[in-house]
């Protein structure tokens, strides 16, 4: 039976919601996508994607979108954005940037990616079961393409070494790696995060023992996403305390903890814990003005880090915090010995100097990101604040 590619794809996208594409090695054959979107998201990890040696696979990017694959012969066909926690304004500007979308398009894109259906992987991946068995006469289920042998083999291989362990251990005596070692390491993680300390963050993740928690589930693999879990709960309520509003620390939460729950290997699980709490460090530490800031300090820089990609009114900033522009302007000069229009060119200066330091996009790509309405003006205000010019800094 001749695979009719074409049709088979456009059936995929309609019942499902998702944009579907088919390569052959490189060269894009077909896209099919109930959304229009303006540029395909999917460019931005396609060389992570391509990596995946599986005849079915997925990969989630670090905004916990996902995309599902299915390998035939030299061809792929990938499914894909789809997630179970909406993403927000900013991370779908930040998707557009680095997709290069045309910020007059930016708009339009950000509603494209709105209106793909929220989907779980679990879907996905039957979905893509179903499409190779179509193809190849190949019978995968979930546990194939969920869960890998190999880790599996290691892990029961350790279950197998632990329970001898304890059985060897002389008669009352507990062995050492049962002891509880978590509430010092745990204090020092939360005070860290609570301060913003991105350095003292990565100094401690790269030098930290290894912590003995106790067994707080009878398998294997919920062990970790437990200890993960609490971890979430820890971070986020020493990130409130640094200053991270309550909401977004946990709609973070939230969303760390549900994609901590598609991991299939604890190895994913740990570097997923290390990248959360490093990112609420660092969240913490952009808001953090002074060694004690105020509310209203916090309030501030809670507002601008939300709103980093669009120009940012003073007005506008005063309307959400329910403040007249003049006692706003004066009360944070007070505080803080500097004016908010400094402050905000400085804040987005931070973020163009991480644009120019980890990406490749153009000086005019990165202006318009950050809501500047020339480059040249853009230009001008790094200048005030570096001392260097964008191209220099680069």
């Amino acid at each position: 039976m001749k695979l009719d590619a074409e049709y088979l794809c456009s059936v995929i996208s309609g019942l499902s919601g998702i944009p579907v594409r088919l390569y052959e090695g490189d060269h894009l054959l077909l896209y099919s996508s109930v959304a229009e979107l303006p540029r395909d998201p999917m460019l931005v990890y396609k060389e992570e994607i391509w990596r995946l040696d599986r005849s079915v696979g997925y990969y989630i990017t670090r905004h916990f979108n996902y995309y599902g694959i299915v390998r035939f012969g030299e061809k792929r066909l990938i499914i894909g954005p789809s997630r179970q926690v909406d993403n927000n304004d900013q991370e779908l500007r930040e998707l557009a940037f680095r997709a290069d979308v045309p910020p007059e398009e930016t708009e339009h894109f950000i509603a494209g990616m709105k209106s793909i259906l929220p989907m779980p992987l679990e879907s996905i991946l039957q979905i893509l079961c179903a499409v190779n068995y179509v193809i190849s006469g190949e019978k995968l289920t979930l546990k194939d393409v969920a869960i890998l042998d190999e880790q599996q083999d290691v892990m029961r291989r350790l279950s197998v070494q632990a329970r001898t362990d304890r059985q060897d251990a002389p008669a009352g005596v507990v062995p050492t790696q049962d002891l509880h070692n978590t509430y010092n390491l745990e204090q020092s993680m939360l005070n860290i995060v609570q301060h913003g300390d991105t350095a003292a963050m990565r100094e401690w993740i790269s030098s930290a023992p290894a912590v003995r928690s106790g067994v707080v589930a009878a398998e294997q693999l919920r062990q970790p996403k437990n200890i993960f879990i609490v971890t979430a709960t820890l971070v986020s309520r020493a990130a409130i305390r640094g200053g991270m509003s309550i909401e977004e620390a946990f709609i973070r939460s939230d969303s760390y903890i549900r994609n901590c729950e598609l991991l299939t290997a604890p190895t994913q699980i740990t570097n997923l814990q290390y990248h959360m709490v490093l990112d609420y460090t660092e969240s913490v530490e952009r808001l953090r003005i002074g060694k004690q800031p105020t509310k209203l300090q916090l309030d501030v820089a809670n507002y601008v880090q939300h709103h980093l990609s669009e120009p940012i009114t003073i007005e506008a900033l005063a309307d959400s915090l329910f403040l007249s522009r003049s006692y706003l302007s004066r009360r944070f000069h007070a505080q803080t010995g500097m004016t908010l229009k400094h402050f905000i060119q400085k804040e987005k200066m931070e973020e163009a100097k991480r644009l120019l330091r980890y990406t490749d996009k153009s000086l005019g790509a990165i202006s318009a990101y950050l809501g500047y309405s020339s480059q040249s003006h853009f230009a001008r205000v790094f200048r005030q604040i570096t001392g260097k010019t964008p191209s220099e800094y680069r």
